[in-house]
C-alpha cells in the first residue's frame, strides 16, 4: 500500500467501480469513487486527489475527455489515466493529446491497471519531486548559474553585480576547482560587452615558445611552423571580455609584456611592425597565494597592482560546507536530465558524509562524483556504500575524519587573524604588527577567509 496516495475511480457503472476499488486497495492509501463528471468534480475539489481513472463515457453533458481538461486545468500536477472502450483509437489518442497520462482499453485487465497506477504514481511523485527541488534551487543565491548561499559567497555575488557593467581589471583568486573562470564568465555575462567575445586563454598550460604569438598574434613566416597570419587573444576579444587563466604562471619576460599592454592598451603581432590596440576587458585568475610569489620575486608587484584593481576571492568548498547539500542536488537535477535517469536522492547518512569531506578539488570534484553516482547507481536513494572509495575510509574514522594539514593550517591561522584583530580593536596596523605580517598581506588574509 502506498499510504500517501489518493485515488478517484469515475465510471458510471457500479460494477467496475466497485471491482476496481477493490482490485487496487493494495496501491493506494484512499480510493474513492464518482459515478459521473459533476460527482467527481465535488470530490476532486474537497480532496487532493494525486492520480485519476476516468471512463471517457459519462452519463450527463460532460464525458471522460471534458473530465480529464477540467481536472488538468485545476491541478496540472494530476495524473489521469482513461478507460475507453476497443476500437476507439481516435478517442485515446485525443485524451493523450489532452494530457492524459495513459490510456486503458475495455474490457479493464486488472493486473495492466495496477501496473499503470504504479507508474503513474512514480510519474506524479517525480514530478513533484522536481518541483519541490526547483522551488529549492530558485530560492537559493544564484548568480549566472553560479550556487550559494552561504554569507562568503554572497559577498562574491554581490561584488560580481557591482563591479560587472564596468571596465575595471579584475583579478579572481582562489583554489582550483572553486569555479574562477565561471565568475568571469558571470562579469562578462552581466555587462555591456556581453554580446562580444569572451576569450579565455589558459596560461599555465602553454609552453614559454607560444605565449607570445598566443596572447598577441603572429605574422606569416615570423617563425619555423608560421604558415599564416594568426590573431592572437588580445585581438580575439576586441569589446569583450579576455581572461588570463593561471596568470601568475607566465614567465618574468612575458610578464614585461603583459604589463606593457595593460598600460597602453598596444601592442605588436610576432614579427609584425604594425601598432595594434586593445580594448578588451582584462579579467585574470590565479589559484597561487600571490603575496608569497611576490615576495619570492616569482611575480612582479607592479603587474599584480594593474591586476588587481578589483580582488575577487571565491571560498574552499570545504570554507562553505552549508552549501554542499544545495550543490548536491543542483547537480544530482543536472545529470538526471543529461543521462535519461530516474531523480535521485542521497540519505542523511551520505549527505552527512558529503558535508564532512575535505574536497580538495573543491565544486569541480563534487560535480565529477555526482556525475559518477547518477551514471553509476541502479538504486533511487544514494547509500554511504555507493560513495567513491575515499568517502568510505573517511567516514570509518568516525564523526570526526582526519583533516589534511592545509586545513589545519587554516583554521588556525583564520583563529590567529581573528583574535589579533579583536585585541588591537581592529586596527589593521596593530594587528599586522602583532602578527608579525605586512599590512598588505593581512588585507589579503583577510579578505580570503572573510574577515571585516
Amino acid at each position: 500500500m502506498t499510504d500517501g496516495l489518493n485515488l478517484l475511480i469515475v465510471d458510471d457503472e457500479p460494477n467496475i467501480r466497485a471491482g476496481l476499488e477493490k482490485g487496487l486497495q493494495a496501491e493506494a492509501g484512499h480510493i474513492q469513487t464518482a459515478e459521473d463528471v459533476e460527482d467527481a468534480l465535488q470530490k476532486f475539489k474537497e480532496r487532493h486527489y494525486q492520480i485519476v481513472i476516468a471512463d471517457v463515457r459519462l452519463p450527463g453533458n460532460h464525458d471522460g475527455l471534458d473530465l480529464l481538461s477540467m481536472i488538468l486545468e485545476l491541478k496540472p500536477e494530476t495524473t489521469v489515466i482513461v478507460i475507453t472502450a476497443h476500437g476507439t483509437v481516435e478517442t485515446a489518442v485525443e485524451a493523450m493529446r489532452r494530457g492524459a497520462f495513459d490510456f486503458v482499453i475495455k474490457p479493464v485487465d486488472l493486473n495492466l491497471i495496477r501496473q499503470q497506477v504504479r507508474k503513474a504514481f512514480n510519474h506524479h511523485r517525480l514530478q513533484t519531486e522536481n518541483q519541490e527541488l526547483k522551488d529549492r534551487l530558485a530560492g537559493a543565491g544564484e548568480i549566472s548559474g553560479i550556487i550559494g548561499n552561504c554569507a562568503s559567497m554572497q559577498e562574491v555575488f554581490q561584488q560580481v553585480r557591482q563591479v560587472a557593467d564596468t571596465d575595471a581589471t579584475v583579478l579572481i583568486q582562489g583554489e582550483s576547482g572553486t569555479g574562477k573562470e565561471l565568475i568571469a564568465r558571470a562579469l562578462h555575462d552581466l555587462s555591456s560587452r556581453s554580446a562580444r567575445p569572451f576569450v579565455a586563454v589558459n596560461l599555465g598550460a602553454l609552453p614559454e615558445s607560444l605565449l607570445e604569438s598566443e596572447l598577441f598574434g603572429h605574422e606569416k613566416g615570423s617563425f619555423t611552423g608560421a604558415s599564416r597570419k594568426k590573431p592572437g587573444c588580445f585581438e580575439q576579444s576586441r569589446g569583450g571580455t579576455l581572461f588570463l587563466d593561471e596568470v601568475t604562471e607566465i614567465p618574468p619576460k612575458s610578464q614585461v609584456d603583459l604589463l606593457r599592454v595593460l598600460e597602453t592598451g598596444q601592442f605588436s603581432r610576432v614579427g609584425g611592425e604594425e601598432l595594434l590596440t586593445s580594448d578588451a576587458r582584462i579579467v585574470s585568475a590565479t589559484n597561487k597565494d600571490i603575496q608569497v610569489l611576490i615576495e619570492e620575486g616569482t611575480v612582479r608587484e607592479d603587474l599584480y597592482y594593474r591586476l588587481n584593481i578589483i580582488p575577487i576571492q571565491i571560498p574552499a568548498l570545504r570554507q562553505r560546507r552549508e552549501d554542499i547539500p544545495l550543490l548536491v542536488e543542483h547537480f544530482l537535477q543536472h545529470f538526471c536530465e543529461r543521462h535519461g535517469r530516474q531523480l535521485k536522492r542521497v540519505s542523511e547518512e551520505a549527505m552527512y558524509v558529503l558535508t564532512s569531506h575535505r574536497w580538495p578539488g573543491n565544486v569541480r570534484q563534487l560535480r565529477n562524483v555526482m556525475e559518477r553516482l547518477v551514471v553509476t547507481v541502479t538504486h533511487e536513494l544514494i547509500y554511504v556504500e555507493h560513495l567513491p572509495r575515499e568517502f568510505n575510509e573517511s567516514s570509518s574514522a568516525g564523526k570526526n575524519p582526519i583533516r589534511s594539514l592545509a586545513e589545519v593550517v587554516e583554521e588556525a591561522e583564520q583563529q590567529a587573524i581573528n583574535a589579533a584583530l579583536v585585541a588591537s580593536d581592529y586596527h589593521r596596523e596593530q594587528t599586522a604588527k602583532k602578527l608579525g605580517v605586512s599590512v598588505r598581506t593581512l588585507h589579503y588574509k583577510m579578505s580570503r577567509y572573510g574577515l571585516h
